[in-house]
């Protein structure tokens, strides 16, 4: 037969107690569930980082807020705003405040007494000294306990051996659970160790296998890389002497054919110069170049002299004959 207690409080001697039912262990879970589980039901817990009641920094001087008497950040951004308010209207309020007007140069304000009567400053403060003798403290005395005063009924129920908890019943499924998960999670561990053992094993014989691919595709491309550069090198001497056999081709069929072209190309070109003009007497050129020139230049030169002399003589002639012509006129009888 099972037995239920209920809470119990007792203070007959002034020692507080308290006792409750027992409660099974909840089985939780091996993993940590996501955050929309753990809240169908289960205690979540937030980041105490973001916590306004958590205090940073130094905390001597600090006069902490409650957390139910701290104003709404609403209200604290209100409150700012009234006070920043308040000191622009302060501030333009002593702003039109009528002031003294500045001292004019080389002179400056002081302070003076324009009361109707004069009053003497002193700063000797009159002091005076007062002596007084008191009884000793007397030493507090104890502080009693304090009992709170009784209420309610006392209960008691009586519980006889073995009826609340057999502890080699009730801990064997616990230490069966136990076991079972340390055996559990043991052969795991070696099944992993094993897995890994083995998985290492694989991948030391698969790098082993890679690196001789690996250089065996290594030798190949090296073996080809040496057949195709032969190949370029035969081919490339190949075209080298296909090209000289088709410049020597070449050059002797230019040779042979500048030979049947220059058979008749000198006398041909001489008899072409001599047309020309290209072959010519010095004597001629050089008389036909400079002398005849300066001859015609020379020949000009006393024609224009000669016009000119003519000219000149004509306008003598001319106004002499003019002038008898005049004196002949005037002399006439009329």
């Amino acid at each position: 037969m099972a037995s239920v207690l209920q809470p119990r409080k007792e203070v007959s001697d002034g020692t507080y107690t308290f006792s409750s039912r027992p409660r099974p262990v909840h089985n939780r879970p091996k993993y940590r569930e996501p955050d929309t589980e753990q809240n169908d039901g289960h205690i979540t817990y937030g980041n105490i980082m973001y916590d306004r009641r958590v205090v940073r920094g130094n905390t001597y001087a600090q006069n902490i807020i409650p957390t139910v008497a701290q104003p709404h950040p609403v209200e604290i951004q209100r409150q700012q705003e009234a006070r920043r308010r308040a000191m622009a209207r302060k501030r333009a309020r002593e702003q039109f405040v009528p002031r003294t007007p500045e001292a004019l140069k080389g002179r400056m304000h002081a302070d003076v007494q324009t009361e109707l009567y004069l009053e003497e400053l002193s700063d000797i403060i009159d002091a005076t000294n007062v002596e007084c003798q008191t009884d000793a403290f007397l030493d507090k005395p104890a502080t009693p306990l304090f009992i709170p005063a009784k209420s309610g009924k006392d209960v008691a129920t009586q519980i006889e051996e073995g009826e609340l908890f057999d502890f080699d019943r009730e801990v064997q499924p616990v230490l069966e659970v136990l076991v079972g998960k340390t055996m559990e999670q043991s052969l795991l561990e070696v099944m992993e160790e094993e897995e890994l053992a083995s998985l290492k094993a694989q991948q030391r014989v698969f790098q082993e296998l890679r690196n001789a691919e690996l250089a065996e595709v290594q030798r190949m491309e090296e073996r080809e890389r040496r057949h195709r550069e032969e190949k370029e090198r035969r081919i490339a001497e190949q075209k080298e002497v296909l090209e000289k056999e088709k410049d020597t081709v070449e050059k002797i069929a230019a040779r042979a054919f500048t030979k049947h072209y220059l058979a008749d190309l000198l006398p041909s070109a001489m008899s072409t110069l001599r047309t020309h003009g290209y072959f010519y007497d010095p004597v001629e050129k050089d008389l036909e170049t400079n002398f005849m020139p300066w001859l015609m230049a020379e020949v000009n030169n006393n024609l224009e002299k000669r016009y000119a002399a003519r000219e000149l003589l004509d306008m003598l002639i001319h106004d002499v004959t003019q002038k008898r012509l005049d004196i002949f006129n005037q002399l006439e009888p009329k």
